[in-house]
């Protein structure tokens, strides 16, 4: 978890999302230059923006103002249409190889211990193709701990996954067989065992929305958003892996690789996010300008800007730093000549590992649109 400090100013961009609510936070020459410079400063717009807005409220990058994305911006998908239920008699059961089953009420869920945890959730289609850029939010969600349900229940040993089931269903065909099936994802017992994994009933403070899965929703900090079950209300540990649509058939990326000369396809199901970034946008005060962007995916060591052909120039990290779930704001200043400039950026984490290039194999080996993390480019006209 994040220290107090870094707590309590989240709070106050969450309630108010301006400036001032952050100044007292900020060490004394940056809270004067903000507070100097923020109400002259002026977006310079991109010549080649990312599709955004008016689509379940994608992420429009140009128009971030607060760490912490408001509720009523939040993204929302949702694979069987997007389904309303009443929080009336809602039941959440632990089923399956568990010594205790448990059936618990939401006022039970609520009783329990409760925790904090600011997330950047990314759909895995996040940038595949072009209308599905801005799939992407950072809220500060509130639930439950999953793993001290777990141990409450009593896994078995010979155990070996747990599957999330939302009351959300569609149609599905296999085999020339139509059936009705629930929306589900799983993970292995370890990875269920995380701390910071939450049985979620709140986001920014407030009831979670119907589209966002009300009344509740798995939220796993780290993974892409399909994990992230909504209107969650049944657990199962089993002894075999789940192979439904979302774990065997859909979010599954196809990559070619080779070996020993020789070409294989390899199909991966999608799960824990991959290092990203994007620049945001660039603003100008007086003859100054700051290009700002977000880094996100991993524990974020540094991000890289490219201006046109030039180096690539350290950016300074600011709000999330530090923080592996949440991402991380970062700013350039720059001091461009007029004409046409293009601006990429690249993160880099802890472990060393670099965000990859448009021409990276890892990308252009890959025929599916999940997980596209590669870096990204914009192009901007200085008058």
């Amino acid at each position: 978890m994040a220290d107090s400090s870094k707590l309590t100013r989240r709070e106050a961009i969450i309630r108010g999302g301006t400036v001032a609510a952050g100044l007292a936070f900020m060490p004394g020459e940056l809270a004067a230059r903000l507070a100097r410079v923020a109400p002259q400063e002026a977006v310079v717009p991109w010549l080649n923006p990312p599709p955004s807005g008016g689509r379940s409220n994608f992420l429009d990058w140009q128009a971030v103002d607060s760490w912490v994305t408001p509720t009523d911006k939040l993204f929302r998908v949702g694979h069987y249409g997007l389904q309303e239920f009443s929080d009336e008699g809602w039941t959440v059961s632990v089923t399956g190889l568990v010594d205790r089953p448990l059936t618990l009420t939401l006022p039970q869920i609520r009783s329990r211990p409760r925790q904090d945890r600011v997330f950047t959730l990314e759909c895995a289609g996040n940038r595949g193709r072009p209308a599905l850029s801005g799939m992407i939010h950072n809220a500060r969600w509130t639930g439950t701990p999953l793993a001290p349900i777990l141990r409450d229940a009593g896994i078995q040993d010979h155990a070996i996954e747990v599957v999330f089931f939302g009351k959300d269903e569609g149609e599905e065909e296999i085999r020339d067989t139509k059936i009705k099936q629930n929306f589900a994802r799983s993970m292995s017992i370890e990875d269920a065992m995380d701390p910071d994994i939450l049985l979620a009933y709140e986001v920014n403070g407030e009831p979670l929305p119907t589209a966002n899965g009300f009344p509740l929703r798995l939220v796993v900090p780290g993974w892409y958003g399909v994990a992230n079950v909504k209107w969650l209300n049944r657990i199962e540990v089993r002894d075999r892996r789940l192979e439904n649509r979302f774990m065997g058939r859909d979010y599954v990326t196809l990559r070619k690789e080779t070996h020993d000369g020789r070409e294989e396809w390899i199909e991966t199901s999608v799960n824990i996010d991959r290092v990203n970034s994007v620049p945001a946008k660039v603003t100008k005060s007086g003859q100054g300008y700051t290009i700002h962007g977000a880094a996100w995916g991993s524990d974020i060591a540094r991000v890289e800007v490219k201006i046109d052909d030039g180096p690539w120039r350290e950016a300074t990290l600011g709000e999330g730093k530090g923080d592996p779930v949440a991402w991380t704001f970062w700013q350039l200043a720059w001091s461009p000549s007029p004409g046409e400039h293009s601006v990429t950026s690249r993160a880099i984490t802890a472990s060393g590992e670099v965000q990859p290039a448009a021409d990276d194999p890892m990308l252009t080996n890959k025929v599916t649109y999940w997980e596209s993390n590669g870096q990204v480019t914009r192009q901007i006209r200085i008058t």
